[in-house]
Order: C-alpha cells, then sequence, then structure tokens
C-alpha cells in the first residue's frame, strides 16, 4: 500500500492531517508538542473502514509501533508527556521498550463492564492498559487539583484521622489510583461515532486536564473517533490529529467543526453502526490466542 501524502486542516493554531501517521510525525518539528495520547491499532484483526489491523507476523506489528514511538518520543518537549495504549499482550512490549528513553509513572487500568459474553473458555478481558510516561520526572505536568474524585472513606463514613493534631476529618477527595473506571462509548450514547474503538470523553478529559494546560499542544497520530482532539477543543488546548482513513477523518471535520462536507459529500453524524460484533470484538488475555 503507498503511503498517502499529506493533507492538512486547520482550525486556528489547530490541525488535522490526513495520511500516514509516521509520515505525518516526520513533519512534526521535534520537542514541540506538550502532550501524546496514542490509541493504536492494536494487532487483534479489528475492521477499520475496511481495513483490518491485523498483521502476519507479531513481530512485524512491534517494529512498526516501535518507530512511531520513538517518533512521539522525539516530538515531545523536554517537559511533555505521552499516554500510550495497546492490547494486554502487546503492553508489556510497549513498556520494555519505553522505559529505555522515558519515565513510566504509572501503568494504569482502564476498566469496563460489557453487556455482551466476552469468553467461555478462559477469563475474558475487561480493561485496557495504559501507560503514563514522562521525559523528566522532575519536570513535567500534573494538575492534581483538577481531576480530583471523591475519597469514599472520608466523605462516606465521616471517619476522624487523630493522628493530627487537632484530630481532623479525612479528605472528601483525592487524586485518582490507577485503576479507572469509565464506560466503554456505545451505541445510542450522546457521544457516539461510528468508529469500533472509540474512547469516551470522560477518559481523555481526565488525560488532558491533568497532563497539560491552556494553550498546550495535544498530539493524537491515530485520532480515529477524534475524541482527543475534540476534548482538548472543549478545554481550549491546541491540537494535531492525526488520520489516515478517509471515513475517519469526516467525523473529525464534523465533530470539530472545521467543515460541513468533504469531497462534496455533506457530513452528518451516523448513529447506526455498520460493524458487526463478532469475535473481533474480544480482546484475548492470551498473548498465543493472537499468534
Amino acid at each position: 500500500m503507498s503511503i498517502k501524502e499529506l493533507e492538512y486542516f486547520e482550525k486556528g493554531t489547530s490541525k488535522i492531517i490526513h495520511g500516514d501517521a509516521i509520515k505525518a510525525l516526520k513533519n512534526i518539528e521535534d520537542e514541540s508538542v506538550d502532550l501524546i495520547f496514542v490509541d493504536p491499532p492494536y494487532n487483534i484483526g479489528k475492521n477499520f473502514a475496511g481495513c483490518s489491523d491485523k498483521w502476519k507476523k507479531d513481530v512485524d506489528y512491534l517494529e512498526w509501533c516501535y518507530i512511531w514511538i520513538d517518533l512521539c518520543i522525539k516530538k515531545l518537549k523536554p517537559n511533555g508527556s505521552m499516554y500510550i495504549m495497546t492490547s494486554t499482550q502487546f503492553m508489556p512490549y510497549f513498556d520494555i521498550h519505553i522505559r529505555k528513553q522515558m519515565s513510566i509513572l504509572s501503568r494504569i487500568i482502564w476498566s469496563y463492564d460489557s453487556s455482551g459474553v466476552q469468553a467461555k473458555n478462559y477469563f475474558g478481558s475487561m480493561y485496557e492498559p495504559i501507560l503514563f510516561c514522562v521525559k523528566d520526572e522532575k519536570n513535567y505536568t500534573f494538575n492534581a487539583n483538577d481531576i480530583l474524585v471523591e475519597a469514599k472513606t472520608g466523605a462516606q463514613r465521616k471517619l476522624i484521622d487523630y493522628r493530627k493534631n487537632p484530630p481532623q476529618p479525612y479528605n472528601t477527595q483525592k487524586v485518582p489510583g490507577n485503576v479507572w473506571n469509565f464506560p466503554r462509548v456505545r451505541y445510542r450514547m450522546e457521544e457516539y461515532e461510528n468508529h469500533p474503538t472509540q474512547k469516551p470523553v470522560a477518559l481523555l478529559d481526565r488525560i488532558i486536564k491533568a497532563s497539560s494546560n491552556k494553550g498546550d499542544i495535544v498530539l493524537d497520530p491515530f485520532s480515529g473517533s477524534f475524541t482527543t482532539c475534540f476534548v482538548a477543543d472543549k478545554l481550549e488546548r491546541n491540537f494535531i490529529g492525526v488520520e489516515l482513513q478517509d471515513e475517519y477523518i469526516k467525523i473529525g471535520l464534523r465533530r470539530l467543526c472545521i467543515s460541513n462536507e468533504y469531497k462534496g459529500e455533506k457530513l452528518e453524524a451516523v448513529k447506526k453502526s455498520t460493524n458487526k460484533r463478532d469475535k473481533n470484538d474480544l480482546i484475548p488475555d492470551l498473548f498465543g490466542d493472537e499468534t
């Protein structure tokens, strides 16, 4: 497959780049980005607008991933942060590769429930892993007060901390731990877009609030449903969203109010999924299931 030439769509100082992620990353200035969120193809056979994300060999997938991972790291400012996802079976490889170049501060679990049957012959996967990485563990953005959640022990049980003088009630708020519970985006939800692996607004809201400030640049090299750019825009950050597929570029142009048409086609939200649920919707826990 030939690599698509880059096409740019701008919104103020933000932009969508239509084309191959690796080529796009090479065209972004080094050390210019404050925050990167990466949700790449997982190599599990998902159907993305008619293209499967399954590589012939796992080693080929990993070699491809290492190229864009290294490019992402180059694009980050010295005080920048990166959040990166992949399937459970490939995350250990990402972890080992990245920790040679960055500090991994948190290994986050995005946990969710499912109304469907996940697996019958083993324990089905009900989470996706996320690495939170920084270039300099002594100098990075983390806006703790912007992402506080209820501290249930203190808030609900009204316990008193007698170690303090004088004794005081336990805090009712805290910084979230590394297990995050957000529902997956489903058909009929207000934020739903026609994309098989759409990430929820709440997930990106926490990440972008925590690890960037107003006016910062947020990069997503596999934008898909453009949730990262959508949330960044709402939170007054600048965004760079990269996407290869025409179908998903149309989502980005509409969702970010950049254009209401593309190649003569009027852009409207699609509220009916065209992706059939099958075995590709299951993410096995075991590496051997996907070889």
